[in-house]
């Protein structure tokens, strides 16, 4: 794990402020695989199933029968296990939900109500990790909000994701995965329905199809390899190691970068990421890739840092929280293992990567509703705002507009 300070330090800051997910080398393949789905729908679909998601026959809806022997198979342990992190996700997003409002002024009734999205798409990764936590922190707060409709799409399920699947009650449930199934979601075939949504992370070419399918159905956002930041100065080795190497595992390309001002605690650390890596050859990869610790000179330039490269999951002491200002999730103080969110804490582990936490946090409750205002006005608040309405129409030129309101307020 490199040691960078003053110049090489700043340098790399700059480039990780910078970074984009670049695709350019994969787009043209994923985007015939989507236009092949768009155009020949099923067809299309159970070619590339075939051939990629080792499905068999023409039978890609997983039959609830299967779901259940799953369960009924399934461990003790692992029903607790997952019953527990279910409780938790459902809890936290119960908190989450956005609330109905209404304010009376001055002759106008103001507000909002909440609708859920009718319909969406969940992608679980099943590829090197069948991530089982995926399906419960996309379908549970997809519940929660009141969506009457969930898929999801999963390669080559693990029979814990189907087991995990019939305990959240999931009725649609597809084993494919890839472009195709993202394809397959937002344009429909035969045995597939086209949803209002698609989320979930995936890999890069998962990305791709959601970058290129983004304006016939909405998406979440677009995830790349997992980022972990944690900005400590006095803290212990053994904690800040074991999470930069618990997010590296995820993927080769994954971002593991540890900040601080103290040069003793970075060698430390180092020291130890060394000894983690030693049997885990996918976390030794994304730290010889892009694993390094930025020696800051003060705290202030270590929060700097850490907010300009907006990290997906970032640990800091809990006095720095008013200071974080870009991160998917935030994890306060020694105890606050970063897996902790990834499974069981309760906040969603589909969270923003590629400097997205610029701009919104991960996914929640929130993603799965619609936010309607509404207006009623009487005929006395009309006429308090008639005037004004009338004129700003006027002065852009709208005067069908400003009649609309004209001819109101004369018989008001």
């Amino acid at each position: 794990m490199r040691i960078l300070s003053g110049k090489a330090a700043a340098k790399r800051v700059n480039q990780l402020e910078r970074r984009v997910s670049d695709f350019s080398d994969l787009e043209p393949q994923v985007r015939r695989i989507v236009e092949n789905v768009r155009r020949h729908g099923e067809v299309a679909l159970l070619r590339y199933a075939s051939k990629w998601d080792g499905v068999v026959g023409r039978n890609l809806k997983v039959s609830q029968r299967e779901m259940e022997r799953a369960w009924n198979e399934a461990s003790p342990r692992l029903r607790t296990s997952l019953r527990k992190a279910a409780t938790d996700i459902r809890r936290f997003s119960n908190w989450q939900r956005p609330l109905a409002w209404s304010r009376r002024t001055d002759g106008m009734n103001l507000g909002q109500v909440v609708r859920p999205i009718a319909s969406v798409g969940c992608y679980v990764p099943g590829g090197r990790h069948p991530l089982v936590s995926s399906l419960l922190m996309t379908v549970i707060p997809a519940q929660v909000a009141g969506v009457p409709e969930i898929s999801v799409v999963s390669p080559k399920p693990s029979t814990e994701m189907l087991a995990a699947a019939y305990m959240l009650g999931v009725r649609q449930f597809y084993r494919v995965g890839g472009a195709q199934a993202i394809a397959a979601l937002a344009f429909g075939t035969k045995s597939i329905h086209r949803v209002d949504k698609i989320v979930g992370p995936g890999n890069r070419y998962v990305t791709i199809a959601k970058k290129l399918v983004a304006f016939d159905t909405a998406i979440d956002f677009l995830a790349g390899p997992t980022e972990a930041i944690v900005v400590s100065h006095a803290g212990q080795p053994a904690f800040i190691a074991a999470d930069l190497v618990a997010q590296g595992e995820h993927d080769p390309d994954a971002l593991p970068i540890f900040i601080t001002i103290s040069r003793q605690l970075a060698q430390r650390t180092a020291k130890v990421v060394k000894s983690l890596t030693e049997n885990n050859e996918i976390a030794r990869q994304s730290m010889a890739r892009n694993g390094c610790v930025l020696l800051a000179c003060s705290p202030g330039e270590a929060m700097e840092w850490a907010n300009r490269i907006a990290p997906e999951h970032i640990t800091v002491d809990p006095s720095a929280l008013p200071f974080v200002q870009n991160a998917g999730s935030i994890f306060l103080g020694p105890y606050s293992a970063q897996a902790a969110g990834d499974y069981v804490s309760g906040p969603n582990h589909v969270l923003p990567t590629a400097g997205v936490a610029n701009f919104r946090g991960g996914l929640s409750v929130l993603d799965f509703v619609k936010i309607i205002t509404v207006q009623q006005l009487s005929a006395q608040g009309l006429r308090k705002i008639g005037p004004t309405v009338a004129h700003l129409a006027e002065v852009e030129g709208l005067q069908a507009h400003a009649e609309s309101i004209r001819v109101r307020c004369a018989r008001a």
